[in-house]
């Protein structure tokens, strides 16, 4: 019987492999432009404008964030509304997923900034489920028309630089309110020492994000891989930068939080104990 299992699993691997080689051989994709301007435009958006309402021609990034964000809202307020006042002791299994998460987001804020971490555990919670939710969005490959007359699949919002410093200087900001909260105008001067970090953490989002655009964008174009494994390479490179880059700007926004928020030591006190201790010890 095992014998027999394994000659049928080889046999379905060869014709999926037959089939693989077939379709690749027979593909034949066609490209009315060269792979440097297909590459160029996948970063700058120059050709590929979108009409937002016929008020503007806008980059296909900012329709996919106003649509992601629209959807975060909305999902938000059917949660708060219909499905938080039927939480149970005994909880069930989206409420179970639902305090997981936001659990999770809570210890990471706790741990890097224990004496003010309230407002920082909701910030990281949204920034990280926007940062996946968002990135993951592009794999649905929801289409628009362009204003050049073809159609554009909705990117990642944070594949377009401009959502990437928009987030990086989002969290920068509350990384400092954390430090006037805590130390008033000495915080501000410790979130003004790391002034690069806005920079590198947009940056970071970005090419992460777009390095994996890119690499489809390439497998795509290419006929020997053009059948079947760009779907398989999407995928992957999707949600590892989904998860990579979540972790990586929560964890970032969290610690630098916890530093310019922790409020000053009283060390003048602590050594004025230590010395009347050592003057005056306990005679037993």
């Amino acid at each position: 019987m095992s014998k027999k299992k394994k000659t049928v699993s080889m046999v379905v691997f060869a014709v999926i492999l037959v089939g693989l080689l077939v379709g690749i051989i027979l593909t034949k994709p066609h490209h009315e432009e060269p792979i440097r301007e297909v590459m160029k435009d996948a970063v700058l958006h120059e050709s590929a404008k979108v009409d937002l309402f016929g008020l503007a021609t806008v980059n296909p990034g900012l329709i996919s964030a106003y649509t992601v964000t629209a959807v975060f809202f909305i999902f938000a307020l059917i949660v708060r509304i219909f499905v938080i006042p039927r939480f149970k002791i005994m909880p069930g299994k989206f409420q179970m997923l639902l305090e997981k998460a936001v659990g999770m987001f809570e210890d990471l804020a706790v741990s890097n900034s224990p004496h003010r971490n309230k407002f920082l555990g909701a910030y990281v919670f949204t920034a990280g489920a926007y940062i996946f939710i968002g990135t993951v969005f592009e794999l649905f490959g929801f289409q628009v028309p362009t204003t050049t007359g073809g159609v554009i699949a909705l990117p990642a919002p944070l594949a377009d630089i401009n959502g990437a410093i928009s987030m990086g200087v989002m969290s920068y900001s509350v990384i400092m309110s954390g430090g006037i909260a805590g130390n008033k105008g000495k915080g501000i001067l410790l979130t003004l020492k790391d002034f690069s970090l806005p920079i590198s953490m947009s940056f970071r989002l970005f090419g992460a994000l777009l390095s994996g655009a890119l690499v489809t964008e390439l497998v795509y174009y290419y006929m020997a891989v053009s059948f079947v494994i760009p779907v398989f390479v999407g995928v992957m490179f999707t949600m590892l930068h989904a998860l990579i880059q979540a972790y990586v700007l929560t964890m970032l926004t969290a610690l630098f939080y916890g530093e310019v928020s922790e409020p000053p030591h009283k060390k003048e006190k602590k050594s004025k104990r230590n010395r009347n201790d050592n003057l005056n010890p306990e005679v037993e």
